[in-house]
């Protein structure tokens, strides 16, 4: 992007980041944001907590600059921060809460960020990222080489140079980095650790900027219903190939592997060992940096299975008369506007027909899609005659399979492997055979698991029968056995 005059212009006028720099309070908000969201990676807080923390940070401050500062109440300053002119925090419902929750908005973590980039560093590492930029061409060039005997030829290199290093290691020759350059890629990591925390939170606000233009849609749409759901799922298939949702598709299948976890884990506590990397004193939470990232994945990931349940709410058929009823009414302000402005009458301005729209909207709540993709179980329903009841399109259940994949690493802690029937009776199924079937897509595409054909396992739940009581349900299959 070219950072011209009216570019500039613009950003300084409409950024919420550019607005926080330029506030009169911006050494108030930016630490305190810093401290409560930032530096514990907390994604949403409650409005209790978060006012209750703020009225803590005001009252040390009056005790320092007069009782004068800050003369406002904690809970008007965060909805200040909050509005939609400052954009520095946001403010929702929980689906699962009447209180109101807060997050930090992406705006305001990359003002946080580059505050931070202010302060002078004892040192600074040069080495690591252009290794780093290096191999990334490297990759890009060979993994973009069409040519077999090219691709090989490049293997075969590899393949002699790490010969050659086993030989030079064997003779007694081990090279080790020194000091310098364990401090210099050990700040690097550090670093990008960081920003691939604060991407999430951007990706999350992406999501949720798609979910408000395909409401806007749905409200102004004035065709037929099927015509809106066939161009409305287009789109989220569309959206779930776009190169970010690939790249993050791609970073979750990664990070979901038990196998790298417990690397990942390996090499950070020999790296945080090292004599070099104890003397930069780094932050404890490195230690579990990669369960930091696991976490903000599964808060994106849920955000996006919740959105994606409300959209379906928002398209089932009592919501969908209701909008074409609101938009009817609007319609017809407008016709009887225009039609005033061009003749106005002579009494009353305008009246309009007594007729109210009992509707209620899902308010903005955090945007969720499952982890790989979400795993619906379409509730099927047969009336006596055999017509589909329309219903039950919509009648779904959305699986969480970062909470099922949680339950399987929890499990597998302590143990070397464990049958899919043991998940189950530790932790009995809520959903039925839509959690089951999560559960063997798990096995097949982030875990590493055996199926043994010879035995069979019987796995037991409470489901609801055709007359609407809980009855015993099972599933006869194959022992799946998961293994660490």
């Amino acid at each position: 992007m070219s950072l011209d005059y009216s570019t500039l212009d613009i950003l300084r006028q409409n950024h919420p980041a550019w607005r926080l720099l330029c506030s009169d309070h911006v050494a108030l908000i930016a630490g305190f944001l810093q401290r409560v969201f930032i530096e514990p990676n907390l994604r949403t807080i409650s409005q209790a907590d978060l006012a209750e923390a703020l009225e803590d940070e005001l009252f040390a401050l009056r005790e320092r600059l007069g009782a004068t500062a800050f003369p406002r109440t904690a809970l008007d300053y965060l909805n200040d921060w909050a509005a939609t002119e400052r954009g520095w925090l946001r403010k929702f419902y929980r689906h699962d809460s009447d209180e109101p929750h807060f997050d930090l908005t992406p705006s305001s973590e990359k003002a946080i960020a580059w505050l931070g980039t202010l302060v002078e560093r004892s040192f600074v590492g040069t080495e690591s990222r252009l290794l780093t930029l290096f191999e990334l061409l490297k990759q890009m060039s060979e993994g973009s080489e069409t040519d077999p005997q090219t691709r090989i030829a490049e293997l075969q290199k590899r393949r002699d140079d790490i010969d050659a290093e086993i030989g030079r290691i064997l003779g007694g020759d081990v090279p080790l980095l020194d000091d310098t350059a364990l401090r210099d890629r050990f700040q690097q990591f550090i670093s990008m650790a960081r920003e691939l925390l604060t991407d999430f939170r951007e990706v999350e606000h992406n999501f949720r900027g798609l979910d408000r233009h395909v409401r806007e849609r749905i409200a102004l749409w004035e065709g037929a219903k099927g015509a809106l759901l066939e161009e409305i799922m287009g789109e989220r298939d569309a959206i779930a190939d776009s190169d970010q949702g690939r790249s993050f598709r791609a970073f979750w299948d990664f990070l979901m592997s038990s196998s790298r976890q417990e690397e990942l884990t390996t090499l950070l506590q020999r790296v945080l060992a090292l004599p070099a990397v104890v003397e930069m004193k780094p932050d404890v939470r490195t230690r579990r940096v990669h369960y930091d990232w696991l976490e903000a994945g599964e808060h994106t990931q849920r955000t996006v299975a919740q959105l994606s349940q409300q959209l379906r709410r928002f398209l089932d058929d009592q919501a969908w008369l209701e909008n074409r009823r609101i938009m009817d009414i609007l319609h017809g302000i407008e016709s009887k506007v225009l039609s005033l402005r061009k003749s106005p009458p002579s009494g009353d301005i305008m009246t309009i027909a007594d007729s109210a729209a009992d509707i209620e909207l899902p308010l903005e709540r955090p945007l969720y899609t499952p982890a790989n993709k979400p795993l619906l179980a379409d509730i099927v329903l047969e009336s006596g005659d055999n017509e589909l009841d329309a219903t039950a399109l919509y009648a779904q259940v959305v699986i969480d399979q970062a909470q099922l994949a949680r339950h399987i690493r929890h499990a597998l802690q302590d143990r070397t492997q464990i049958t899919l029937r043991e998940l189950c009776d530790l932790q009995p199924l809520q959903h039925g055979l839509a959690e089951l079937v999560a559960y063997l897509q798990l096995a097949s595409d982030t875990f590493t698991s055996v199926v043994d054909e010879d035995t069979t396992d019987i796995i037991l739940w409470r489901g609801s029968g055709a007359d609407g009581r809980d009855q015993d349900k099972q599933a006869r299959l194959p022992r799946v056995i998961f293994v660490r």
